[in-house]
Formats: C-alpha cells, sequence, structure tokens
C-alpha cells in the first residue's frame, strides 16, 4: 500500500473552489457585491502568478465565515456543492481516485483551501483523509483566524509532515497529483510526482525533470 496524495482544485475539479465560493457569494448577493469581486479576482490572479499573501487571503475568505451564523453558512454550503461542485468534479478524476482505491492505497487530499470549504467536497470524493488550511472555530462559531500553519507551498509540506507522523504513515513510493507551481515544494519531496493539467511553470518543471504529465479534462 502506497500513499496517493490528490491536490483539490484544478486537479480533480475543473476549478477552483475557493474562487468559485466568492463567486457563489457575489451572486447570491450574500456580500458587498462589487467590492468582494475585486478582491476575490485579485487574490486569485496572485496566487495564480505564486504571490499570493496567503494570511491576507485567509483574513478575507474568512471574515465571511465569521460574520454569519454556522445555521447560515450549513445552508449556504450545501447550495454551493450541489449547485457549483458537483458540475466541477472531473470524471476522470474520480476514475483517478478509484484506481487508487483498488491497488489498496491510502488517499489523501491536501489544499490551501479552508476545511470550511473543503471538507464538504472530500466526503463527496469518499476520501476521509485531508489536510486544508483550518478556519478557527470556537462554540459560538468561526472567529476569522486561521488555526495552525496554512497548507499553503511549503506549508503542505510542513502540514504533511506532520499527518504521517501522527497517522504512522510512511511516504515511501508515494504520489502526488497536482496542476500548480505552488506545489513545487511538495511534487519535489514525494517519489512520484504528477503535474495535472499543469500551469505553464509546473508544465516546464516537469518536463525537466522527467515527471509524469496527464490530464483529468
Amino acid at each position: 500500500m502506497s500513499l496517493a496524495i490528490f491536490d483539490l482544485d484544478n486537479t480533480l475539479l475543473g476549478g477552483d473552489s475557493d474562487h468559485a465560493w466568492g463567486e457563489f457569494l457575489v451572486q447570491n448577493k450574500l456580500v458587498d457585491a462589487r467590492w468582494y469581486q475585486q478582491k476575490n479576482d485579485n487574490f486569485y490572479q496572485d496566487y495564480q502568478r505564486g504571490n499570493l499573501d496567503m494570511f491576507a487571503y485567509q483574513e478575507f475568505v474568512l471574515s465571511v465565515l465569521a460574520a454569519n451564523s454556522l445555521e447560515n453558512l450549513h445552508q449556504w454550503s450545501v447550495r454551493f456543492i450541489n449547485e457549483v461542485i458537483r458540475p466541477m468534479i472531473l470524471p476522470k478524476g474520480v476514475s483517478l481516485i478509484q484506481e487508487h482505491r483498488e491497488r489498496g492505497d491510502h488517499l489523501l487530499i491536501i489544499t490551501a483551501t479552508n476545511d470550511f470549504i473543503t471538507a464538504p467536497i472530500a466526503q463527496l470524493l469518499g476520501i476521509n483523509d485531508l489536510i486544508a488550511t483550518t478556519a478557527e472555530l470556537s462554540k459560538t462559531g468561526y472567529t476569522g483566524k486561521i488555526s495552525g500553519t496554512p497548507s499553503f507551498q511549503t506549508g503542505k509540506v510542513e502540514r504533511l509532515s506532520l499527518w504521517l507522523k501522527d497517522n504512522n504513515v510512511s511516504i515511501d513510493g508515494a504520489c502526488f497529483y497536482s496542476d500548480s507551481h505552488n506545489d513545487l515544494p511538495l511534487l519535489q519531496l514525494v517519489d512520484n510526482p504528477v503535474a495535472v493539467d499543469p500551469d505553464d511553470l509546473l508544465k516546464a518543471k516537469a518536463q525537466e525533470n522527467n515527471w509524469k504529465i496527464i490530464s483529468l479534462r
């Protein structure tokens, strides 16, 4: 049994769930539409360029969770999953997950997107283990802060290392599927890095290192 690690956005999904959540809030007039749309798009462009300020971005995203009740957030999440995420799931991604499941591999999603958004998606994909940026939750609701290290860039390596130790799982022989150059620190760590519909920077790095390149689109 080996560890099969999957990035989520633009890897198993045909889009970015974090950015899509922002668009869902805007389209349903759950936030100040013009201001939120601009900020959401600017942060996404920073992510694509590789210079995202993760803490500033999470402060922006998590402020919505802090400003609303858990009951409302749950209702919005259910709608978001059904209306936006289900159509975004790539059939070839589902097949890839099933291939690893049939081999008996240990399945893990690791994503920079916060766990409020991604925990229901992991559940929908039938993957029990998820490493995501953790939105801090108190007895009364979300605080608007991050708990621990965000699982972004080198933070993915840090969070995975802790997870491996806590779960007594070996990284030997592991594969990691990702679309983004932001995941190079983890791709360079595993024995079997796989570039999935990669961005230009990752594609160049994958070709340089003779990494496997696949498409799930």
